[in-house]
């Protein structure tokens, strides 16, 4: 009889619950086929599933927690190549309603995508495109920022900086747009937080290649040359987007000063040597479904898809107007394994969480940094601030 009770136990608490009534959630992940750097070394492999990877497991801790209360999530992933013609060929790819979307998409593509009158009811959760303008002049009501912005990347690492009181930058940028995205941003976090760029400086050579015998030769001369009679500088700051030079100006600037922004030390969402806050078992969790380490790109569509179901779980609800209600409720806290709950700003729809501040093989420090307060949030000393926008979304915080 006591063995018949244990077993009748075990099952009520292993079996999943009976499905709720209409209770589906599917999520959308698109993307396209955009064009990737070229990996340092014909021995480095780049992830072709970044991105993609963090948002299935998200899918599929969503997919365990809806086992045991009644409710289902689905996943959808569409992968569009770069010839489609957009935004046509995503809309037709997530047609069927109103829709909560992933979208690791570049700017000009989320843009396209959220101003199209078929879109306006969707749900599109940002997790590539970092340009402060989509938070400025171009924002818009159905996208909410999950990935970090240019000013928030720049402020984290200017407040790091400052705690150093490495005031002098020697700033070194690229040509591409997001390249002067983030040299723009950078020149605004040196005045926010008291720094001098001593000189702003443009990369006006074309690297040369790693992968032939005078490859590193040619770097080894042209990057001293390329820095060679800044006025003096505490850091050299690069913007390097684009993967062009960036990695080169390590151990190679004229003068033996760190190198810090795009490369060298970096501000970002993740870092796969972060193990505070019980992250491991998000690292954990990852690579046994990807068999490689967690990016920032991973992190941010992961965190993307858990934001949505969230919201879901608590309310018992699939309704898009439900769970972006609870985005703007000063009491939603998205956990993110950052050790504070995460939720968004109301006038810009931008995400509010830390960034880490790392090189390629550890964790230095975390901002924002002891003593950078704000009379709101915290979390709003990295960012361009309500006073700073344009945008007016919401009411509220």
């Amino acid at each position: 009889m006591r063995s018949a009770l244990a077993l009748a136990l075990m099952l009520s608490v292993a079996l999943p619950a009976p499905a709720a009534d209409g209770f589906k959630l599917t999520i959308h992940y698109l993307t396209r086929e955009y064009p990737q750097p070229l990996p340092l070394s014909l021995r480095l492999e780049r992830a072709e599933d970044e991105g993609l990877m963090g948002a299935r497991l998200a899918n599929e801790e969503n997919q365990l927690t809806g086992r045991f209360l009644g409710q289902e999530y689905e996943l959808v992933e569409h992968i569009l190549p770069l010839d489609a013609p957009f935004p046509d060929a995503g809309l037709a790819a997530i047609e069927g309603g109103a829709r909560f979307v992933v979208a690791d998409l570049e700017a000009d593509d989320l843009l396209a995508l959220a101003q199209h009158p078929e879109a306006a009811d969707d749900v599109l959760l940002s997790t590539r495109a970092h340009d402060d303008r989509l938070r400025l002049v171009d924002c818009r009501a159905n996208v909410w920022h999950v990935a970090p912005s240019w000013a928030m990347k720049a402020d984290g690492l200017a407040q790091y900086l400052a705690w150093k009181r490495w005031d002098e930058w020697f700033l070194v940028h690229g040509k591409t747009p997001d390249d002067v995205a983030y040299a723009e941003a950078l020149e605004r976090a040196a005045a926010k937080f008291g720094a001098e760029i001593v000189e702003r400086r443009d990369y006006a050579f074309e690297a040369g290649s790693r992968r032939v015998e005078s490859g590193h030769q040619q770097i080894q001369t042209q990057m001293p040359s390329m820095t060679q009679g800044a006025p003096d500088h505490d850091v050299v700051v690069v913007a390097d987007a684009a993967e062009a030079f960036g990695e080169y100006l390590l151990y190679r600037t004229f003068d033996a000063r760190p190198v810090v922004g795009t490369h060298g030390l970096v501000s970002d969402a993740w870092h796969p040597a972060f193990e505070q806050f019980g992250s491991m078992s998000l690292h954990s969790a990852f690579e046994k479904l990807a068999e490689r380490p967690i990016t920032s790109r991973d992190y941010v569509n992961w965190l993307a898809v858990k934001t949505v179901a969230e919201p879901a779980v608590r309310l018992k609800t699939t309704d898009p107007d439900a769970i972006t209600a609870e985005f703007l409720n000063p009491e939603f806290k998205q956990p993110g394994f950052k050790g504070i709950g995460l939720n968004f700003r109301s006038w810009n729809q931008q995400m509010r969480q830390p960034l880490l501040i790392a090189w390629a093989r550890a964790m230095v420090s975390m901002s924002p940094q002891d003593g950078f307060l704000h009379e709101r949030h915290t979390l709003d000393s990295l960012g361009l601030d309500r006073s700073d926008s344009e945008c007016r979304l919401n009411q509220g915080e």
